[in-house]
């Protein structure tokens, strides 16, 4: 599979560079792949991109852990206690509604130009996508199965763990992919908005001079890293997911019973 990938990769380059150099499109508006992939070899050759990747990254987790491990709080706090979920129902979804990137202008000025605006702004994007998935994951909680466990005597601590917490990680870990994603859009438009330093300050100083190139090379250096980090995330979910079960040791069970 990773040798039809990078074939396929290797294709699409191919097909841009062709077109690129048949004049089919336009290189001050495409660019060209190989002054693409010479600035990003310049960058981390001379070093240039490291500390703006570095306060990118830094901003990104950032916003990763701390939208998740709220959203995670909420999320179990509001579908263990329906009264508070009905309260609270119409504000979340209100919150939901708004679009959270016409907040930045605001962290801004509540939190400076540094980068804990950048932080708040991935956080509110974060937020939701991991909340929604924790809240669904455990009010999917079988009550057959919490019946039973009720019935052997499970207290609410032991249930919180043995029995939601499980089922939410599913759900949860599956939204972890997206907010991945997230957590690197609140930090850029942050520093599309204001900064001196990160991955979104070289591209929109890149596009104030119309280097297509350089702003291209930006966003595959931006991809690539959102890329480790989701394959990150993704060796955390094997390594706690271990016990769920996989589709073929599921349909071998069913049919055995």
């Amino acid at each position: 599979m990773w040798l039809w990938r990078l074939l396929l990769l290797a294709a699409m380059l191919g097909i841009w560079q062709g077109l690129v150099t048949l004049g089919i499109l336009p290189v001050f508006f495409f660019g060209d792949p190989l002054p693409v992939f010479v600035q990003i070899w310049h960058w981390f050759q001379s070093g240039e991109i490291w500390p703006h990747l570095w306060v990118t990254l830094i901003e990104t987790v950032l916003s990763f852990v701390v939208g998740m491990v709220t959203a995670v709080a909420c999320g179990l706090l509001l579908s263990l206690n329906d009264f508070l979920a009905r309260l609270l129902d119409p504000f979340i979804k209100a919150a939901n509604a708004a679009p959270r990137v016409i907040f930045a202008p605001i962290f801004a000025l509540w939190f400076g130009l540094g980068i804990w605006s950048k932080v708040a702004l991935g956080t509110t994007l974060v937020f939701f996508i991991v909340f929604f998935n924790v809240f669904q994951g455990v009010r999917e909680v079988s009550p057959v199965v919490l019946s039973n466990v009720r019935m052997l005597g499970a207290n609410r601590r032991q249930l919180l763990r043995h029995l939601y917490l499980p089922s939410a990680a599913s759900w949860m870990f599956s939204s972890l992919h997206n907010a991945v994603g997230m957590a690197f859009v609140g930090a850029v438009v942050g520093e599309y908005l204001g900064s001196a330093r990160g991955i979104g300050y070289l591209i929109l100083e890149a596009e104030g001079t119309f280097n297509i190139n350089a702003v291209i090379a930006g966003i595959f250096v931006l991809t690539t890293f959102a890329l480790v980090i989701d394959t990150f995330v993704t060796r955390i979910e094997r390594r706690l997911l271990v016990w769920q079960p996989s589709n073929g040791n599921t349909q071998k069970a069913r049919a055995e019973s």
